[in-house]
């Protein structure tokens, strides 16, 4: 179960004792992932060797074979040299009083144990996706009226993409396991960024989170800054009500959620004191991606910040290549090529913002901008 968050909760234990449980505790969900990752990738290569054999009988032609990029011994060396530097950060932060230490321990362990047999349930259907090179695949029942086309996707290859309540239980649990129980630690990173920018007379800052999903980092945001008020805004009411029901646990005034296009948000100019966003861009076509940081630069107030958390870019990393090139063809995401040679600051300055800040942890990228 989560432990409940408040602004002065801190584990009543040594600091020593205490970095050792967490270093414990996030290499324990590491090996769940990685154990995860060998089994599921077993099972479905296994399924696609038969769905191709059973195609080439039927056609009587050969398939040619599928296409591979490796990872190299030396990128997984890099790969983990970056997680011990993310625990060890993640810590000190904690010990700075960036975020109470029980933020590193909050983790919804009754949804994990609920769904993780869905997410095995859910492999012969993605498989199946990916055979049949089917990526805009959704069920009658799901109305994919009035949302932009290039957000009706099957990304990652889930079922109904961001548009079911199945895909949003199941959201985080998939991620965790994707990037091996470092999602909430790389989402962290967020805090340390703004609570070094933001003005420190606001003493209930307005916070925007654009693209909140499931609210795990408007969670986060709350137990580090429990006097600010949280607002969030995504496109999918399935996320947003999975959402409404996390947030709802914790103490406190519940953020403003609304379901909303984040390239024409529904707020007047100037009101947020920081706008941030993790996760998002890798997901958006470049025209898509300028929009809405536009927005996010209207709807922020003068000197107010932007921070922005999404994945690896060959411009910060060109060394994890590799693993951007393997991620593109594990997982249905079809702006990353793009993204990753995208520059996002460069798109910042162009709304009017200054980049004070970039920084890499792990597989993500961090900027930190100011609203001129």
């Amino acid at each position: 179960m989560s432990l409940q968050l408040s602004s002065e909760l801190s584990l009543p234990i040594p600091s020593p004792v205490g970095e050792a449980a967490y270093r414990a505790f996030q290499w324990s969900k590491n090996l769940f992932g990685f154990v995860h990752k060998a089994l599921s990738t077993q099972a479905s290569e296994l399924m696609l060797s038969a769905l191709r054999e059973l195609q080439s009988f039927v056609s009587g032609k050969p398939l040619p074979p599928r296409e591979r990029v490796k990872v190299s011994a030396a990128t997984l060396q890099e790969l983990r040299a970056r997680y011990e530097r993310l625990l060890q950060v993640d810590w000190q932060d904690a010990e700075a009083g960036y975020y109470p230490h029980a933020l590193l321990f909050d983790n919804p362990w009754l949804d994990f144990a609920r769904y993780y047999p869905a997410v095995w349930l859910e492999l012969p259907q993605i498989t199946r996706r990916v055979h049949s090179r089917r990526y805009q695949e959704f069920s009658p029942d799901i109305s994919t009226e009035g949302y932009p086309k290039y957000y009706l996707q099957n990304f990652h290859y889930q079922t109904n993409g961001y548009l079911s309540d199945r895909s949003a239980e199941l959201y985080d649990l998939q991620v965790e396991l994707l990037f091996g129980g470092t999602a909430d630690a790389m989402r962290r990173r967020v805090i340390r960024l703004l609570k070094d920018a933001l003005d420190p007379a606001l003493s209930a800052p307005h916070i925007l989170d654009v693209a909140c999903g499931t609210g795990r980092t408007l969670r986060l945001l709350r137990g580090a800054l429990p006097k600010a008020a949280l607002y969030g805004l995504d496109l999918s009411p399935a996320y947003l009500r999975k959402a409404n029901r996390l947030l709802q646990e914790l103490p406190g005034e519940l953020p403003q959620l609304i379901r909303a296009n984040a390239e024409a948000m529904p707020y007047a100019d100037a009101t947020f004191d920081a706008v941030v966003s993790v996760f998002l861009f890798h997901e958006l076509p470049g025209p898509a991606r300028q929009k809405v940081i536009n927005e996010m630069s209207r709807v922020v107030k003068p000197g107010g910040v932007i921070v922005i958390c999404d994945s690896v870019q060959l411009l910060d990393s060109p060394e994890l290549e590799e693993t951007m090139e393997a991620f593109v063809q594990t997982f249905h995401e079809p702006y990353y090529r793009d993204y990753i040679r995208d520059d996002l600051g460069a798109r910042l300055q162009q709304a009017g913002c200054e980049v004070l800040r970039r920084e890499t942890h792990y597989v993500s990228t961090y900027i930190l901008a100011r609203k001129s």
